[in-house]
């Protein structure tokens, strides 16, 4: 019982953070929708750690869902993957604290190309807040682990925050079940799909 106990004050807390991720949702949020809909180039995401997992989830969701999208990661970028990013692009980099050098390392080189930059973070004051052109904050909140060391409560609004900026964009798109089916004609979904292109 206390490992089931713990595990219900973890989805608790994860809950209330996502709870307080929609109640500080406003103008900053919906500029960068608008930023994502009028890109003419692609929407890329670039962090380290969990981020850049959080940030390939979130690419993959963007791009089946009508917004052609990629993942650079941090430290790569540096090694020569700017190199995939043009002026064209939007890009959204994601660092709880802002101040991750690994990221905010990225911000000169970038704006060199021309790109447009989205700070997507938790620190308003931060380094990378300062050095884009949008924000996209989240609560600073504390981790739901023991130790408040863990990207537990900040990734998963990270990730909730995308996707619903995903299917914000795709919906303002009018981008339909048939769209879907382009992008995914495998599996489950793609087997379902399938049926009603008949």
């Amino acid at each position: 019982m206390e490992l089931l106990s713990k595990i219900k004050s973890v989805v608790q807390t994860e809950r209330d953070a996502v709870n307080a991720l929609s109640d500080m949702l406003g103008p900053e949020h919906e500029a960068v929708a608008q930023a994502i809909l009028e890109c003419k180039g692609r929407v890329v995401f670039l962090g380290v750690g969990k981020s850049a997992h959080i940030g390939k989830k979130l690419a993959a969701t963007f791009a089946s869902t009508g917004t052609v999208a990629g993942f650079v990661h941090g430290t790569e970028a540096c090694h020569g993957d700017l190199g995939m990013i043009t002026a064209q692009d939007l890009v959204i980099l994601i660092s709880n604290s802002g101040n991750t050098v690994e990221v905010t390392q990225n911000i000169a080189p970038l704006r060199a190309i021309g790109s447009k930059l989205v700070a997507f973070t938790a620190g308003r004051e931060s380094a990378l807040a300062k050095g884009c052109d949008l924000l996209l904050p989240i609560p600073k909140l504390p981790e739901a682990d023991d130790n408040n060391l863990a990207p537990t409560n900040s990734s998963t609004m990270t990730l909730v925050l995308g996707d619903a900026l995903a299917v914000a964009v795709s919906s303002a798109r009018n981008f339909g079940r048939q769209d879907f089916y382009r992008y995914h004609p495998n599996g489950a979904l793609g087997a379902a799909l399938k049926k009603e292109q008949v």
